[in-house]
């Protein structure tokens, strides 16, 4: 009986030596917060004023909702830049909360991961390991074994607002500045839960830092999940992040319905559009559902929406508008819908990859004014 106990329960970490989670030594290592120099935090619109991760200012000039300004504090989007030849990089991470997502992996929701290599070569090395569940841990994301200088990607946690991060290297490792940016020019993404990340296996996955490691210029990501809704006072705030070279408009999903959203939209445009007449804005509406296959109702809606979009973009540009562009979400993820998703809704990181994949060419060709 006892052995058949035993065997009922199964400890992958135990059976299988590449799932355990692996304790660091930390003794030794030399410590630096990402938020002095040499290091730069990019994604965080506000960081230069209130020195706080957060993707909205903490004290806002307008008014936000509730939940939109708990979800600020998530820190999809946010990451460190930096230079160094360790032969290691450690994290010491504490965070709001720990993990509590069904159908999304710690790794995506609380975790970090790195890259390395520099811009047009970024490479992955390495997601934090820890138990789910935790508010604070240490980690190992990257080990090799020679000192060469190498430039690095930290991207922090989605779905979970940070207190504090702290990045160890060896001893008698230098620590310099990032490469710099291809532009000072930010490309700003408005939207849901699809937009914040949800469901990257890890933070490196979400499509915007898909986009961030091809094009050399800084992202910031405010997708708010479940109420990305297109509020005014979202565009107000949206129109004092200095430098924007592009707006990225993807709320429908979270929109409240088509007549809602005929309402919100042109409105939307417009703020953007008075504090920034000349800047591109790419317009994406909703990709398809699996549930489409046998909810016939939820492709009519989406139909609805798509053909209000088309006619409200043609119809700006037809006023004098040549800086809009609309891109229909069902050419975002063009393999199996169905098969992109971890809910039917929601892409796995093989969905995620698919609409970088599919907005990268748009969005350069946006950019190049073409």
């Amino acid at each position: 009986m006892l052995e058949k106990q035993n065997r009922d329960v199964v400890s992958p970490h135990e059976l299988d030596q590449n799932m355990k989670i692996n304790s660091v030594v930390t003794d030794g290592l030399t410590w630096y917060s990402p938020l002095e120099e040499p290091f730069r935090i990019s994604g965080l619109a506000w960081m230069k004023e209130d020195r706080v991760y957060r993707r909205l200012p903490v004290a806002p000039d307008y008014p936000i909702p509730a939940p939109v300004d708990r979800l600020a504090d998530c820190t999809s989007g946010g990451q460190i830049h930096f230079r160094t030849n360790s032969s290691s990089i450690t994290v010491r991470v504490s965070l709001a909360a720990g993990s509590s997502m069904y159908h999304m992996p710690a790794t995506g929701e609380c975790g970090m991961d790195v890259y390395y290599g520099g811009p047009g070569s970024w490479l992955f090395a390495g997601t934090a390991s820890f138990q789910p569940g935790i508010e604070e841990y240490e980690s190992r994301l990257f080990q090799c074994n020679n000192n060469e200088m190498r430039s690095f990607i930290l991207n922090m946690p989605l779905y979970r607002g940070v207190k504090e991060i702290w990045i160890g290297v060896e001893p008698d490792a230098e620590v310099l500045p990032p490469d710099a940016y291809d532009s000072d020019k930010r490309i700003i993404v408005y939207g849901t839960s699809i937009t914040q990340g949800g469901c990257a296996a890890r933070p490196g996955m979400s499509y915007t830092n898909i986009l961030s490691r091809r094009i050399h210029q800084e992202f910031i990501n405010l997708g708010f999940s479940g109420n990305g809704k297109g509020e005014p006072e979202l565009a107000h705030l949206i129109t004092q992040i200095d430098n924007p070279e592009c707006f990225i408009i993807d709320y429908e999903a979270n929109s409240g319905g088509t007549e809602p959203y005929r309402k919100s939209l042109p409105v939307f445009i417009e703020i953007l559009r008075e504090a920034y007449p000349n800047v591109p804005i790419i317009l994406v509406s909703r990709f398809p559902y699996a549930a489409e296959a046998f909810k016939p109702e939820l492709l009519q809606e989406r139909l609805e929406r798509r053909d209000f979009q088309i006619e409200l973009v043609e119809k700006l540009k037809e006023a004098g508008d040549q800086r809009l562009t609309f891109v229909d979400g069902a050419s975002l993820i063009s393999s199996r819908t169905d098969e992109a998703t971890v809910d039917g809704v929601h892409p796995t990181d093989f969905g995620f990859m698919q609409m970088a994949d599919n907005l990268e060419p748009v969005l350069r060709r946006v950019l190049e004014g073409k």
